[in-house]
């Protein structure tokens, strides 16, 4: 198979079933955002140094359920969604956010993104999430995807708590907001 097809050479793309869309189309700038997020996430698997199997395996998780929201942006609004995500989906991230915030401190103050290379990229992760919300608000105002929206409005807690998480497995700092005075 080969990777190019040449049919995007005059900025149009395919969603799927085949609709074809300016490359600058909000459903492709919802899912391109969600792609670039999942990127993010992807770089802070690789930069973890320290071995924590149930960690890595919820974020990469997480990247599988992030092609699903793509999945589900990309289908026309009159078509069927091969892959849809669902309550049980955002369910799952407020488990994980609650079970590593048993084992933070609990936070007295804000943090600023940082501390380990693997925490830095989950707060970039988070900050592209964000992004792709406010995409997918404007989507979801013409057609909803409420399910999408929920799931990705928790996924920023979920990546707040995961940078952190990351930090407290690498032994490594947060760094606290201080204020200029």
């Amino acid at each position: 198979m080969k990777i190019y097809t040449k049919t995007g050479d005059k900025g149009e793309t395919s969603l799927i079933y085949g609709t074809r869309v300016p490359k600058n189309h909000p459903r492709v700038e919802a899912y391109g955002t969600l792609d670039e997020a999942n990127a993010a996430i992807g770089t802070a698997v690789g930069l973890m140094t320290v071995e924590n199997a149930p960690f890595r395996q919820s974020l990469q998780r997480v990247q599988t359920l992030l092609f699903h929201a793509g999945a589900e942006l990309a289908t026309p609004p009159d078509k069927e969604v091969q892959w849809k995500l669902e309550a049980k989906h955002t369910a799952s991230l407020e488990m994980e956010v609650d079970r590593w915030t048993e084992e933070l401190p609990p936070l007295k103050q804000f943090i600023l993104p940082g501390g380990c290379p693997s925490s830095a990229a989950l707060h970039q992760a988070r900050t592209i999430v964000r992004r792709a919300e406010r995409l997918i608000v404007a989507l979801a105002e013409g057609d909803g995807s409420n399910e999408v929206l929920r799931f990705i409005n928790r996924l920023s807690d979920y990546l707040f708590v995961a940078a952190r998480y990351a930090n407290l497995l690498h032994g490594a700092e947060e760094i606290l907001l201080v204020p200029d005075i």
